[in-house]
């Protein structure tokens, strides 16, 4: 159970991020994560009245405030005719439409998650971050830092031309994944981010260019065996490490097959 002593609707991002440096504080997201911890909050930061709850499309990028829903994400036609349909593959079998409607953004990123469809697929794009105090930064490189007391403002997303692809595999339908895969091809350079290992999503580049002639079956299968020499995974409850390695060669080689296909 959350007990939370006072609640603070903050006026501007510096007013929260002050506030934020405070250790028994917290700031707010759709709190469904939050509210299943055991801990005392002594002040609750929203961050709604700060107009972060839209995205807002320009030639070069997408701009995706921390408070924008999984299921703004889902239904953005700006966004999905961008990637494909990825993003809406991605955030679609997450729990339902409710829990989607108050998700946000910017808890499933800060979060750095094992298990987030939403730090999977975003990281396969030319993805960055922009910190209150940090600027902005690559996805891969936040998602590979520890937390800190900054403040995520928004995601950007580049429109490099791309093709991209998302899938996952679950026990059932609205479950955590077993394991999530995005592949994408940006500005020529191929890509797979692995999610739900069962551990933080990471991105491996096609650094020995088996794609580089083309995807063709040799080729993408010979990615799928090197990938799943790469891409280290675990066990819990939900499945093991050797299932979870399979799964990374058997969804690669469908998602790069799928978007050689685009």
């Amino acid at each position: 159970m959350v007990t939370i002593q006072n609640y603070v609707r903050a006026k501007s991002l510096e007013e929260a991020y002050e506030l934020n440096q405070k250790k028994g504080n917290c700031i707010l997201g759709g709190m469904l994560w939050t509210k299943m911890q055991n801990r005392m909050i002594q002040t609750a930061i929203d961050l709604c009245d700060l107009g972060l709850n839209e995205i807002e499309e320009t030639e070069e990028e997408f701009s995706i405030g921390a408070m924008v829903s999984l299921r703004q994400l889902e239904t953005d036609a700006g966004l999905n005719a961008y990637t494909q349909g990825a993003v809406r593959d991605a955030v679609k079998d997450i729990v339902g439409v409710q829990f989607r409607n108050l998700a946000t953004v910017g808890g499933s990123i800060w979060g750095r998650f094992g298990f987030s469809d939403v730090l999977t697929v975003f990281l396969a794009m030319d993805t960055e971050v922009e910190l209150f105090q940090g600027g902005r930064i690559p996805l891969k490189d936040f998602a590979e830092k520890k937390q800190d007391r900054d403040i995520l403002v928004r995601l950007i997303v580049k429109k490099t031309a791309g093709r991209f692809a998302y899938a996952a595999v679950r026990n059932q339908s609205t479950d955590f994944p077993v394991i999530a895969c995005a592949a994408s091809c940006v500005g020529g350079e191929y890509r797979l981010a692995v999610g739900a290992r069962p551990h933080r999503a990471v991105l491996l580049c096609d650094e020995e260019k088996f794609l580089s002639g083309g995807v063709k079956e040799e080729s993408v299968k010979a990615f799928a065996n090197w990938a799943k020499a790469q891409i280290p995974t675990g066990n819990n409850h939900r499945a093991g490490a050797a299932y979870r390695t399979r799964l990374i060669g058997v969804l690669s080689q469908r998602l790069f097959c799928k978007i050689g296909e685009a």
